[in-house]
């Protein structure tokens, strides 16, 4: 559910009133019942809600919301777009509880609603996000994120670091690493058989011979080099003011990001309503929605549900993909 006071009950409701999602999956909500509830009037909808234990229990038919609360939060204490520490130890115990889930094989995947970072800190989670929290709880090392649409696809090396400090941490085991993740995961994950990808440089016109940078020649295009030895259809290092370009007209399968901002701000100008946030390289299926809390509209039935009814399709379709593989 993510955090309780924020779009995530909102968006969930929006989502699971429409009748094709039941026809892909079986939609179990991990959250808190009462702040379900609470939303009925504001997005005037007439779901029924269903408490149940664990999954087995589940109705999982189209009107009824199957729910296993693991927080009881007071409505009285607990207000719309104000988080505090309880609504955080709330929030973390939906993503853990899920993603134990998944672990025991009870669940074929999870899909995260937005989460707030300072609320997880409050709550005494120091993570940069759930995408870490979660790789931690399935002891994953090798992991990376990718946001995903129907026109691009985009990677990151590195995440949630300040920019100053991108050119320190990346290295050529890092990038080779995300292109290794990338596309084992397009083969697995996605289905497709000869994935295509690109990799954006770091530097304006990718260092354009050293003039503006060395890190394309020094550890990128070594990192893309290796990686066409192993197999893998990897171009680049491509200047990132025109790789975009040629991902979204279907040139390449997904583009190698080397930092948070040089990925997201072309994905969500394509994407920005229907956007997947996907994490690669865990034993489990994860989806997100790509967006955050929206403090500002928590609780007024004005959230938009397009990104998690994709994430919802998305962990759906690769569940169906990996028990076909079985």
């Amino acid at each position: 559910m993510g955090d309780p006071v924020g779009i995530g009950p909102e968006i969930i409701l929006s989502a699971l009133i429409n009748p094709s999602i039941y026809k892909i999956c079986r939609p179990l909500v991990i959250g808190d019942i009462a702040r379900l509830k609470a939303l009925a009037e504001p997005i005037k909808n007439s779901l029924k809600f269903n408490a149940v234990t664990e999954p087995k229990t589940g109705v999982y038919h189209h009107g009824s919301v199957d729910v296993v609360s693991t927080s009881n939060l007071e409505p009285d204490q607990t207000l719309w777009g104000k988080p505090t520490a309880l609504t955080g130890k709330a929030m973390i115990s939906y993503i853990i509880s899920a993603t134990d889930l998944a672990l025991q094989k009870k669940i074929d995947g999870m899909v995260t609603c937005p989460i707030n970072k300072q609320s997880m800190h409050r709550a005494g989670y120091f993570y940069n996000g759930h995408t870490e929290l979660i790789a931690e709880k399935t002891k994953s090392t090798d992991f990376a994120m990718m946001l995903a649409g129907d026109r691009l696809r985009v990677v990151l090396v590195t995440i949630h670091i300040p920019l100053k400090d991108v050119p320190i941490v990346l290295s050529k085991e890092k990038i080779l690493q995300t292109i290794i993740i990338t596309g084992s995961s397009l083969k697995i994950r996605f289905g497709l058989k000869n994935p295509r990808i690109a990799v954006a440089g770091l530097n304006p016109h990718a260092g354009e011979g050293g003039m503006f940078g060395d890190e394309e020649a020094r550890i990128i295009l070594p990192a893309v080099n290796y990686a066409k030895s192993q197999g893998f259809d990897v171009l680049g290092p491509y200047p990132p003011d025109t790789i975009f370009y040629h991902a979204q007209k279907g040139f390449y399968d997904a583009v190698i990001c080397m930092y948070h901002d040089q990925g997201l701000i072309p994905f969500k100008m394509i994407h920005f309503t229907d956007g997947v946030n996907t994490t690669l390289g865990l034993p489990i299926i994860r989806t997100s929605v790509d967006h955050g809390t929206a403090y500002d509209i928590a609780g007024k039935g004005k959230a938009d549900s397009g990104s998690l009814t994709a994430a919802i399709r998305m962990a759906a379709a690769q569940a169906a993909l990996a028990c076909k593989t079985r």
